[in-house]
C-alpha cells in the first residue's frame, strides 16, 4: 500500500514525508496508541535481509545519542521521531569536540555489542535544537559477533556505503572492523572542523591525503590513515584523544564580534554614523591576521533585540564581544566602547573617547589596537592603523548614508545608497571605497535583473576600475571586474585573473568568497571548490541567508538535491531571510519527482519574489503539469520576453528544443543567467542536444574554443 499523508499504517497514521531514497522511504506518523510522533521507515524492493539486521542492530542498543526503535511491521520500522537537522560544518573547535564526543559515545557502545555501523556520515547524524547529536540509520550495520557474512555488499558485489566516507578497505570489499568506523567518523570530524569534505569519493579515498584540517591535525589524520594499523585502533581511544584535547589548552584562534554601536545622539538619523564606525571597527580588525572577526551582517543581525552577551557570542561562534555607543553634539564626538569576555561577562577593556568629530579615524584606530593588545593577538601583518586614504569628513559622512542605505535592499534604497556613493565620491576624488561599492551594487543590480543588465555591467566595470585606480589592491573591485567578465563577457581567462587578483588579499570578505564561487566556479562546474568558498564565506558570517542561499543554489546545481533543501531552509530561519531559498527548494523538488511539493515550495517562492523570472517560469510549467493552463498563461505573459523564466517553463515541460531557442536568446543579450547556469546539473537535457555545443561556444565556455 502506497503511503500518503492521512493514511493508515497499522496503529500509525502517516503525516507528513521525512525522505526518500533508493531503497526506502521515512515518514513522520503518530501512534494513535500512545498519541506520540513516531518515525516509519518502509523499505522498497527486496532488501528484507538488510531490513532484519538494521532492526536487531537498533533493538541492541539503548543509548541517549542512538535513534531508538519502538516497533516494527511486516515490511516497516518505527522510530524514535527526532526533530533535529543533519551535522554540518565548520563548526567552532569546541562545538565539534562536543558533539565528536556524543558520536563517539555512540559509537563505543555499538562496538562494545559487537555491531559495526558502517555508514558513518554527516547526513546519517542528526543535532537537536538542544545541541544533541542523534546517531541513525544502521542499515549497513554488521554483526561481528556470531556472524560471518559481509554486508558490506549486495548480493550483486557491489559495494554499500557512501564514498567520500568509507575507509579503504571497505571500499575495497576486504573485511571490516571497528577501525573502518574510526576512518569514517574522521572523514566526519573533518568535515565538522573543516566545512568540507576530506575526500571527493572512491578515488579520493585511495588515492589522496587530506590537506590538514583547521584544528586537531594528529587526531583527525591518525584516523584517517589509508592502513587500518595506523588509525586508532578502537573508538574508544579516539574518544580519550578528544577528551584529552579538551583536557589540554587547545590553541584558540582569538574572535570577536563587533555589534552596532548605540546612536546616543538626539537624532535618531545619525543612526547610519553609529552603525558605520561599527563596522569600521570590523573592517580594521579584519586585517589582523591571527583574529577571527565575524562579518557585518551576523554581528548586526541582534541590533535592537536585547540578547544577552553570551547568547550573541555562542550563535556567533565567538569568545569575546565588542558593544559601545557613539553621540555627535555639535563639532563633538563621545564614543564608548566595552570588550567583554562572553562566557563570565569580564569587563577586558572600556574606554570613552571625548573628541572632535575630525578624530573619528584616530578613534577607531585606538579601538582596533586596545582590541589587539586585550586579546594578545600577535602582529604578523601591517597593523589596524594603517589606512590607506583618509577621506574627508564630508564624504565620509555621505559614504556612510551610502552604505546605511545599501544594507537596506530594497530599489528605494539602493538609489538613495547611489545617490551617496556618487556624493563620496564628488567630495573625494582621491577615495576608492565609494567607487567600490557602487561598482558591487551595479553589479548586483544586474545580476538579480533589478536594473537592464546591458546599462548595469558597464557601470559596474567603470566604477570598479576608477576603484583600482586609486587602491589597486582592492579585493571587491577586482572581484566585480572578475564577475562582469565571466557573466557578461564570457571572457573566463580575465574573470579567472581578476578573482585571482582579489583572493591575494589577506583579509578575504565574505562577499569576495561568494562571489568567486557563484561568478566563476559554479559556471564552469567546480562544485566543489564553489562549495568550500561558500562555506568559508558563511564561517564568516554565519547569520548571513545570502550567503547560504547561494550555498543552496551551488548544492541544487551539483545535483545534491536533499542538502539544498537542508541549506535553503536555514537561509529561510531568520526574519529577513533570503527569499529567494524558496526557489531552490522548488527546484530540488521537481527534480526529484516529488511534483507537490515543489508546486508548494513554488508558490511560496511566487509569493516572495513574483518579479523573478525563474520562479514565474517554474510555477507556470507545474501549473500546466497540473492541468491548470488558463493560470499559467497569465503568468507566462508576465515572463514576456525575459528568457531565463521561458527556459525554466520549457525544461520544466520537457520543451528542449523551445527552452534551448530561449537559452540562444539570453546569450546574445548577455543575461547573467545564461552563463551562471551552464553547467548545472540539471541541465543535462539540453546539454545532450545536438544544439547544445554551439551555445557553449557563444559562451566561450572552455574546451569549446
Amino acid at each position: 500500500m502506497p503511503l500518503a499523508p492521512g493514511t493508515q499504517l497499522g496503529p500509525y497514521e502517516i503525516l507528513a514525508p521525512i525522505g526518500s531514497g533508493g531503497m526506502g522511504e521515512v515518514w513522520k506518523a503518530r501512534d494513535t496508541r500512545l498519541g506520540r510522533i513516531v518515525a516509519i521507515k518502509r523499505l522498497h524492493g527486496p532488501h528484507g535481509e538488510r531490513f532484519e539486521q538494521e532492526a536487531r542492530a537498533i533493538a541492541a542498543l539503548n543509548h541517549p545519542h542512538i535513534c531508538q526503535i519502538f516497533d516494527i511491521g511486516p515490511d516497516y520500522l518505527v522510530l524514535e521521531y527526532i526533530d533535529g537537522k543533519p551535522l554540518q560544518g565548520p563548526l567552532p573547535v569546541e562545538e565539534a569536540v562536543r558533539l565528536a564526543l556524543q558520536i563517539t559515545s555512540a559509537l563505543e557502545e555499538a562496538h562494545g555489542r559487537g555491531i559495526l555501523h558502517r555508514d558513518l556520515k554527516p547526513a546519517n547524524i542528526l543535532v537537536t535544537a538542544k545541541g544533541t547529536a542523534k546517531l541513525l540509520d544502521f542499515g549497513l550495520a554488521k554483526l561481528t559477533a556470531g556472524s560471518d557474512s559481509d554486508l558490506t555488499k549486495t548480493v550483486e558485489g557491489t559495494v554499500m556505503g557512501t564514498a567520500a566516507y568509507m575507509a579503504p578497505e571497505q571500499i575495497e570489499g576486504k573485511p571490516c572492523d571497528a577501525r573502518s568506523d574510526v576512518f569514517s567518523f574522521g572523514a566526519v570530524l573533518y568535515e565538522m572542523l573543516a566545512g568540507s569534505r576530506a575526500f571527493d569519493g572512491m578515488a579520493s579515498v585511495l588515492r589522496d591525503d587530506p590537506k590538514p584540517p583547521p584544528a586537531l591535525e594528529n587526531l583527525v589524520l591518525r584516523c584517517l590513515a589509508k592502513q587500518p594499523g595506523q588509525r586508532f585502533p578502537t573508538i574508544t581511544e579516539v574518544k580519550a584523544a578528544l577528551e584529552s584535547a579538551i583536557a589540554s589548552p587547545i590553541e584558540k584562534t582569538p574572535s570577536i564580534a563587533v555589534l552596532p554601536f548605540a546612536n546616543m545622539s538626539r537624532d535618531a538619523d545619525d543612526e547610519y554614523f553609529s552603525d558605520g564606525l561599527a563596522e569600521e571597527i570590523i573592517n580594521a580588525l579584519t586585517q589582523i591576521a591571527g583574529l577571527k572577526v565575524i562579518a557585518r551582517t551576523s554581528a548586526f543581525a541582534f541590533k535592537g533585540k536585547n540578547e544577552d552577551i553570551r547568547r550573541i557570542a555562542e550563535a556567533l561562534g565567538v569568545t569575546n564581544v565588542l558593544e559601545g555607543s557613539v553621540r555627535r553634539a555639535g563639532s563633538r564626538l563621545r564614543v564608548t566602547a566595552q570588550l567583554i569576555h562572553a562566557a563570565d561577562g569580564t569587563h577586558l577593556w572600556s574606554q570613552r573617547y571625548d573628541r572632535e568629530l575630525t578624530d573619528v579615524f584616530a578613534v577607531q584606530d585606538e579601538i582596533a589596537a586596545a582590541i589587539v593588545a586585550a586579546l594578545k593577538v600577535k602582529l604578523t601583518g601591517k597593523p589596524a592603523s594603517a589606512r590607506p586614504h583618509e577621506p574627508n569628513l564630508s564624504a565620509y559622512e555621505a559614504f556612510l548614508r551610502g552604505r546605511h542605505h545599501y544594507y537596506k535592499t530594497s530599489p528605494e534604497s539602493f538609489s538613495r545608497a547611489e545617490e551617496c556613493f556618487q556624493q563620496a565620491i564628488g567630495l573625494d576624488s582621491e577615495w576608492a571605497d565609494p567607487h567600490s561599492y557602487l561598482g558591487r551594487q551595479y553589479l548586483a543590480l544586474g545580476f538579480y535583473g533589478l536594473r537592464p543588465t546591458g546599462e548595469m555591467m558597464p557601470l559596474a566595470r567603470a566604477e570598479a576600475r576608477k576603484a583600482l585606480q586609486l587602491l589597486p589592491s582592492e579585493p571587491m573591485a577586482h572581484a566585480v571586474l572578475g564577475g562582469v567578465a565571466a557573466l557578461h563577457d564570457y571572457d573566463w581567462k580575465e574573470a579567472e585573473e581578476q578573482f585571482r587578483l582579489a583572493r591575494t588579499s589577506e583579509s578575504l570578505p565574505p562577499d569576495v568568497r561568494t562571489g568567486y564561487a557563484v561568478f566563476y566556479l559554479l559556471p564552469l562546474g567546480r562544485f566543489e571548490e564553489a562549495l568550500q568558498e561558500g562555506a568559508k564565506a558563511i564561517a564568516q558570517d554565519p547569520l548571513n541567508s545570502t550567503w547560504r542561499a547561494r550555498q543552496s543554489w551551488t548544492l541544487l546545481c551539483a545535483e545534491m538535491y536533499e542538502a539544498a533543501i537542508v541549506e535553503a531552509r536555514k537561509a529561510l530561519e531568520p526574519e529577513d531571510g533570503s527569499r529567494g531559498a524558496h526557489l531552490a527548494i522548488a527546484l530540488s523538488y521537481f527534480f526529484q519527482a516529488q511534483l507537490a511539493e515543489a508546486r508548494q515550495s513554488a508558490e511560496e517562492a511566487f509569493r516572495a519574489a513574483p518579479w523573478n523570472p525563474l520562479v514565474v517560469g517554474l510555477l507556470a510549467g507545474l501549473l500546466v503539469q497540473a492541468g491548470e493552463k488558463e493560470r499559467a498563461g497569465k503568468l507566462l505573459e508576465l515572463c514576456g520576453t525575459m528568457p531565463s523564466g521561458m527556459i525554466v517553463y520549457h525544461l520544466v515541460c520537457s520543451e528542449i528544443d523551445a527552452a534551448i531557442d530561449w537559452y540562444e536568446r539570453d546569450i546574445e543579450l548577455r543575461e547573467p543567467g545564461a552563463a551562471h547556469l551552464a553547467s548545472a546539473g540539471f541541465l543535462e537535457p539540453l546539454r545532450a542536444s545536438p544544439r547544445w555545443p554551439k551555445l557553449a561556444k557563444m559562451m566561450n565556455l572552455p574546451g569549446t574554443a
